[in-house]
């Protein structure tokens, strides 16, 4: 008697990275730049409107 998992494919080895396909760390960089650049105005406004 066979087992079911005798029916599949072994897995074979995962896809190889590809460098296309790794984040854009620069990207994330501005984006956090830029929120930081944000909250320091809206400090700076709130602190200059309520003093």
């Amino acid at each position: 008697m066979r087992e079911f998992s005798d029916d599949n494919d072994p897995a074979g080895d995962p896809a190889p990275i590809q460098q296309g396909d790794s984040p854009r760390f620069g990207r994330l960089l501005v984006v956090l730049a830029l929120a930081i650049l944000l909250i320091v105005a809206i400090t700076m406004l709130s602190e200059a409107y309520l003093a």
